[in-house]
């Protein structure tokens, strides 16, 4: 019998709460629940009013994966959805507004993606990424060494910016804007790109072509188009362990490659209460209007 249990007044069903999702660590469903219910309030802050799409991996990392952006067949009645412009005509998405609705999503066993922009005002960007993605051999500790060098070109257009792991292999970096267009914060961000591969061509490209990558990181400005979504803040992500995409310092940038050891930029599920406790949210600035800057013209 699935049990039921009641947040916020809506009834939920949970299913399946022993199935272990992460074969590496033993990680049940039931602690992917547990770690999403006891991070929601930072999780909530970064999801608001923006559409999700969900990246499902019902049967753990080494199962099917499947994208999904529409709202799924069966969502309850009270889940807050909204209307998303697409080029093919506008559809619904789901708006993960508060607890219920993120542990309804949860027990679907997923990753959380949200685009650039909110709900209310579709394609106008009130951040900017920039996704560093590592080739093989190169990995986090080569990301530091250009997110470094990015956050420095940053702060010369007046822009603070902040970074979080993916989860995977790299770091993201986040940058609160004044909202603009999103074609506009695309050609800035591409232009960096190009800029960070002008100045260490050693280290960075800026085309997604993979034969250029082997030893580079890519830094990946197509995240910033309106169509597109990024892993969201404090979100578990579908690997061989349950690793988590985590704000950092810049100290522990800075440290990771003074050290030259990419594990000291690993998170797992455990590790987030104790840094949330620690730090607080370190990407709170990124939801605090007063720290937006002006896209350069």
């Amino acid at each position: 019998m699935t049990p039921i249990t009641e947040v916020e007044g809506r009834r939920i069903p949970l299913s399946n709460l022993e199935k272990v999702l992460y074969p590496a660590t033993g990680f049940t469903k039931g602690e992917l629940l547990h770690y999403y219910a006891t991070t929601a309030d930072a999780l909530l802050a970064h999801l608001r009013d923006r559409p999700v799409s969900f990246l499902r991996f019902p049967d753990g990392p080494d199962g099917q994966r499947f994208f999904a952006k529409n709202v799924p067949p069966g969502a309850p009645a009270w889940v807050t959805t909204a209307e998303v412009p697409r080029s093919d005509g506008p559809s619904r998405q789901i708006l993960v507004q508060d607890l219920a609705t993120l542990m309804w999503a949860a027990n679907l066993v997923t990753e959380f993606h949200t685009p650039q922009w909110r709900a209310d005002a579709p394609g106008q960007a009130d951040r900017l990424v920039l996704d560093l993605d590592p080739g093989d051999p190169a990995d986090v500790v080569q990301c530091c060494e250009v997110a470094l060098w990015l956050r420095d070109r940053l702060s010369a257009d007046g822009l603070l910016s902040f970074a979080k792991t993916s989860g995977s292999k790299g770091l993201h970096l986040l940058v609160p804007l004044i909202p603009a267009p999103s074609e506009q914060v695309s050609a800035y961000a591409k232009a960096l790109a190009r800029e960070a591969e002008a100045d260490l061509p050693h280290l960075v490209v800026h085309l997604m072509k993979r034969s250029l990558r082997p030893g580079k990181v890519f830094v990946d400005h197509s995240q910033n188009s309106a169509a597109k979504t990024t892993a969201a803040p404090y979100t578990l992500r579908a690997r061989p362990e349950p690793t988590v995409s985590t704000p950092v310092t810049w100290d522990e940038v800075e440290a990771c490659r003074a050290h030259g050891d990419a594990r000291d930029l690993v998170f797992l599920a455990d590790d987030i209460a104790p840094r949330l406790q620690r730090h607080g949210d370190l990407l709170g600035p990124l939801i605090d209007r007063d720290r937006a800057g002006r896209l350069p013209s």
